[in-house]
């Protein structure tokens, strides 16, 4: 008998702790929170926190591999800090540092071409780590005060970058210019001109690596530009100005301003475009709240109340948003169909970059 009631026990036990134990679910929200020094896994259709991992030193930014198998995180400082840290997302554990040498104060980061992409203000540069060969394989310097977010195209052609003391963005293109010669194409001073350059655009190294030339146009923008987003169609990059709360609008094909905007959001943090290009969130760390704007006429339509908000991540299906609302310690979701907040989840104290990763 008493063995019997034994073996029920011990069977509940398991069964209580299976119905504990989440996998990461196929498409997950990412929140690190920077009070608890955490990365946190969370369902997006239960809003529950499915698991927690140690997201290193003053945890920044996020992003997910375009498998949904890793995430990396920017461990800032201030620009003290020189790594970024590895998290296995279907594991639900962290796995190890990436050390960036003299490459200190990691920021912004973004996932393209199978490598992560990140700024390293302290060193006034930008970067590409591989996680294939575990090396960083190309560097950058911009020469701009701050260099602090970026985005990447997916045909690696082109990157922007915002610098916050510059103030201004950067616009950084493939060249076709070979380092230290003419034109790829044209005539060059290689001993054997019909070998032509090498694989993977001029002298700057094999296929799949970044290599190459790059030109860089610096645009001025207002004081303090940090978040930013290119529109849906390429067309327009918008950044948010902190110390001005105006936002500037760069036309990216003749890479001249067209209009700044009295935003009226002090303290900007980051600026995000939803999918259908129809919106434009902007979160602010100072208050002032997170403003809604209409990209085509670029009036406000909304203002959410907010103690001080930071990282905005829209859900790629257009359907929500999430706002780490930094201050108030928990995540907005914001219903991209009515712009009301339908929910709150609380993943830690001070919840700030955000993520999205879907596995594949």
């Amino acid at each position: 008998m008493l063995q019997q009631l034994a073996m029920r026990v011990l069977l509940g036990l398991l069964i209580f702790g299976s119905a504990w134990a989440q996998n990461t679910p196929r498409e997950a929200l990412l929140v690190l929170s920077k009070g608890d020094h955490t990365l946190v896994i969370v369902d997006p259709k239960t809003l529950k926190v499915v698991a927690k991992a140690p997201s290193g030193d003053d945890p920044h930014e996020v992003v997910a591999a375009s498998d949904g198998k890793s995430a990396y995180i920017s461990n800032y400082g201030g620009g003290s800090l020189n790594t970024l840290t590895i998290v296995d997302l279907v594991g639900q554990k962290t796995t190890g540092t990436i050390d960036l040498g003299a490459l200190r104060g990691p920021h912004g980061l973004d996932f393209a071409g199978g490598k992560v992409w990140f700024t390293a203000e302290a060193a006034k540069a930008i970067g590409s780590y591989d996680p294939a060969k575990a090396k960083i394989d190309w560097i950058m310097g911009t020469g701009q005060d701050r260099t602090h977010m970026i985005i990447v195209t997916p045909d690696l052609k082109k990157m922007y970058t915002t610098n916050v003391n510059g103030p201004s963005v950067s616009i950084i293109e493939k060249s076709a210019r070979a380092p230290g010669g003419p034109p790829q194409g044209g005539r060059n001073d290689m001993k054997d001109d019909k070998k032509g350059p090498p694989p993977g655009g001029g002298r700057g190294g094999p296929t799949g690596t970044p290599g190459g030339n790059w030109d860089q146009t610096v645009i001025p923008v207002g004081r303090g530009a940090e978040g930013f987003d290119v529109s849906p169609n390429g067309k327009e990059l918008w950044t948010a100005n902190a110390q001005d709360g105006t936002v500037t609008i760069i036309d990216l094909e003749s890479k001249k301003v067209t209009q700044t905007l009295d935003a009226k959001v002090p303290g900007s943090n980051r600026l995000k475009f939803t999918p259908d290009g129809k919106y434009v969130f902007i979160s602010s760390l100072s208050g002032a709240g997170i403003a809604v704007l209409d990209a085509l006429t670029h009036k406000e339509v909304k203002r959410f109340e907010s103690g001080g908000a930071a990282g905005i991540q829209m859900q790629p299906d257009g359907s929500h948003a999430y706002i780490a609302c930094t201050r108030d310690n928990y995540v907005a979701v914001v219903d991209l169909k009515t712009l009301q907040i339908t929910g709150k989840i609380e993943a830690g104290p001070q919840p700030d970059g955000l993520a999205w990763s879907v596995l594949k």
